[in-house]
């Protein structure tokens, strides 16, 4: 594989795609959908989460987390596939990007845009970087679920829609939930690696049986998420299809609990297209039950 292709991780994409899709879903179901702003919202997410991977990809390796010895895929600085020099130009470039697209999207809708923009930006240079990063702090869930739940999903509705309502904001949480998903079972993967090097995740400060449990719960949180949704809008009960993807979940669900190791690096691909499955079955739903 193209290692720049490797350093992108493509199965974490779903996290930066699904919460665009319900968002943009949600403003077409309400009439008020801006396809163009849509673009530039996806565009952004894309360039955020490809860049915090660059990132992450320069600096775990800098700060000794990861080695030869990880059970995870091969990360291309660690691996001398790409100079650490070319990773962080990388990374600083594709956040540069990101940064154009939140300057387009502020003309739409206004300086509420240029903070989320800036934010997120920031909190995806200071996941792994810096003498405090979030990840290393047992921050990552916090900043995973944030910007990648209700931040996202209620950021592609308002720079369409120009206003934002609480069932926008509760359609977030499904996807921060998903996300979240991902993250646990990438810490539990990674935990005695990531002991040795300092990074002290959820997963190191509490044991692989409170990672098993915090995937459990964020996979149950997601799933009742639309039912929470139609409890507010009372007229979108085909979103309830995106519950169905708890039963997708079992299989995975039982080998976090029981597995360990390399196994988990299916789990992981699992999980980031239970995310993507669960963003199309929601967003279907909510567009059939608008028309």
């Amino acid at each position: 594989m193209n290692p720049w292709i490797l350093a992108i991780r493509p199965k974490t994409l779903p996290a930066a795609v699904a919460p665009v899709m319900i968002g943009t879903a949600m403003a077409f179901g309400d009439g008020v959908a801006h396809f163009p702003s849509a673009a530039v919202a996806l565009f952004g997410a894309l360039c955020i989460q490809i860049a915090t991977n660059f990132a992450n990809d320069y600096y775990d390796f800098k700060k000794g987390a990861d080695t030869s010895r990880r059970l995870g895929p091969v990360r291309a600085t660690q691996a001398g596939l790409i100079s650490a020099r070319a990773m962080i130009s990388a990374a600083i470039l594709v956040f540069l990007l990101a940064a154009l697209a939140c300057v387009d999207l502020v003309f739409r809708a206004g300086s509420a845009i240029a903070i989320i923009g800036v934010v997120s930006i920031l909190s995806g240079i200071f996941y792994t970087a810096g003498p405090r990063p979030l990840a290393y702090m047992g921050l990552g869930e916090l900043f995973v679920f944030i910007f990648f739940g209700p931040v996202a999903v209620t950021g592609t509705y308002f720079v369409q829609a120009l206003e934002i309502n609480w069932a926008v904001v509760t359609a977030g949480l499904g996807t921060g939930f998903l996300s979240c998903a991902i993250l646990a079972v990438n810490n539990l993967r990674d935990l005695d690696g990531d002991a040795k090097a300092g990074k002290m995740t959820l997963a190191v400060r509490f044991g692989k049986a409170f990672a098993a449990r915090e995937y459990l719960f964020c996979i149950i949180a997601a799933i009742l998420t639309p039912f929470a949704v139609n409890l507010i809008t009372k007229d979108h009960d085909a979103i309830a299809a995106a519950s169905l993807v708890g039963f997708m979940a079992i299989g995975a669900v039982q080998t976090v609990f029981t597995g360990q190791g390399t196994v988990l690096n299916k789990i992981l691909s699992q999980t980031g297209v239970l995310l993507l499955v669960y963003s199309i079955l929601f967003s279907a739903g909510w567009v059939l039950c608008s028309r």
